[in-house]
């Protein structure tokens, strides 16, 4: 039998394009569910939409949008990074999709590591439709754009490694339940569009050192006043992403 008749020679492809494959299937799969856009991109736009133009909450001096347009971009974040991609993942392990991924060459850090990625592509997508609206409605960001980036993808990192945390140990329907009230909590106490110093100081020390409390936080220092890296909320959003995905990458249950 001559050697060339085994070639191409059976086995797994090289890691970097199994990772490329999943991450391509993630975000297809991520962009063709109707659920998740109203999640991901309707809910944001609205929110910054209605309380730009609507004198509700008192932000401060400036225009509402200046304000409310970081926030927002933290909670286009979280929404896709965590509750999303928690829901998507929960029910993919109930209906046995991550058992079979399991029994594949694809390793249990490269299944996570490509949803991530996927979650990275998607939020590029919303941060383009939220920059646009917001510079429509009057919005004048300032501040550095590597440092955006890196709270950006820091505040990914962390959501996305308690999402995968929640789907992986929990059952689906707790999970949908969990993830949409955690993301209603931190709607309301997370400083997206509620300002922090409308809490009580005992109350915003705690709510501070919250991922979304940061990745807001952060992005409204640097493009609504300016300022350089916010080295106290990139610390907190890497211990975030640290803990994250270092606890689901323990505990993940394909099944």
């Amino acid at each position: 039998m001559s050697a060339g008749t085994y070639t191409p020679r059976p086995g797994a492809a090289p890691l970097p394009r199994m990772i490329a494959a999943q991450t391509a299937l993630e975000t297809r799969m991520l962009l063709r569910n109707g659920e998740q856009l109203l999640l991901t991109v309707i809910i944001p736009t609205l929110l910054l939409v209605l309380f730009s133009a609507v004198d509700i909450i008192d932000t401060g001096s400036g225009a509402s949008v200046d304000f409310l347009a970081p926030g927002i971009l933290a909670l286009a974040v979280m929404s896709t990074a965590f509750t999303g991609q928690a829901i998507a993942t929960g029910f993919e392990r109930r209906y046995g999709v991550l058992k079979r991924l399991g029994a594949s060459p694809l390793p249990r850090w490269a299944l996570m590591t490509a949803k991530t990625l996927s979650v990275l592509v998607t939020e590029v997508l919303q941060i383009v439709l939220l920059t646009a609206i917001a510079l429509a409605l009057g919005w004048s960001p300032e501040g550095d754009p590597l440092s955006v980036l890196l709270l950006l993808v820091l505040g990914t990192a962390a959501f996305s490694g308690l999402g995968l945390l929640m789907a992986g140990t929990l059952k689906a329907e707790a999970t949908l339940a969990a993830a949409n009230l955690v993301f209603l909590l931190l709607l309301v106490g997370g400083g997206v569009i509620v300002p922090l110093d409308k809490f009580p100081d005992a109350v915003q020390s705690v709510l501070g050192l919250l991922p979304v409390s940061a990745l807001s936080e952060g992005l409204r220092d640097v493009l609504q006043h300016g300022a350089s890296m916010p080295w106290s909320q990139v610390a907190i959003l890497a211990v975030w992403a640290v803990l994250g995905l270092g606890t689901a990458a323990t505990f993940f249950r394909w099944e």
